[in-house]
């Protein structure tokens, strides 16, 4: 059974998350050696700390655990359709309908408020949940971007275990890491030696 770290790994991003916000979301639970795992959007303050990393929250926007959770399974459903892919089978539909519900739930205009005193006007209200409602929407069609655009054909898992993080090939590069590049050699070099 998995284990959560307290700490936060120190890893560099995998190759395409910069490009990719829905590789790193995809990316967040990170699963170290000794089934242990990081989730860095296990509180609602660690979900603010990386939305805003990424330019989709102010600061501090009182994020509750409803918004993190929602962040967390749109995380599993863009993680599910990642491995779909890059395994070369058919995606589940609910993790299809999970990214096109992200994608459409938001307003793309202002609506409509009325004031008594001075009648109606168009707002666009910013509470936390249209806050992460809009950070939703973002990283799911960056997630639809990602497997419809040119990129996907370089989509691949980290080929080191335990590790569960995606990536963009870059050459013949098949790690998240050079951290995972070392542990997967070092394997295969212990293979050699014990056969």
């Amino acid at each position: 059974m998995n284990e959560p770290a307290t700490e936060e790994p120190v890893l560099p991003p995998a190759q395409g998350e910069e490009e990719h916000p829905s590789l790193a979301l995809a990316n967040s639970a990170i699963a170290l050696p000794g089934g242990h795992t990081v989730d860095l959007l296990g509180t609602p303050p660690q979900a603010n700390r990386w939305l805003t990393a990424r330019g989709l929250a102010p600061v501090d926007i009182g994020m509750q655990d409803m918004c993190a959770a929602q962040l967390r399974s749109l995380r599993e459903q863009i993680r599910s359709l990642l491995s779909a892919y890059a395994a070369g089978v058919p995606a589940l539909p609910a993790a299809v309908m999970a990214v096109n519900d992200a994608m459409t739930r938001v307003s793309t205009t202002s609506v409509l408020r009325w004031d008594e005193k001075t009648g109606p006007y168009r707002a666009t209200p910013h509470p936390t949940t249209e806050i992460v409602d809009h950070a939703l929407a973002t990283l799911a069609g960056d997630a639809a971007d990602l497997l419809t655009g040119p990129d996907a054909e370089r989509l691949t898992a980290c080929g080191s275990a335990p590790c569960n993080r995606y990536l963009l090939r870059h050459g013949r590069r098949q790690w998240c890491s050079t951290r995972c590049g070392d542990r997967a050699r070092a394997a295969r070099a212990y293979a050699r030696r014990t056969t």
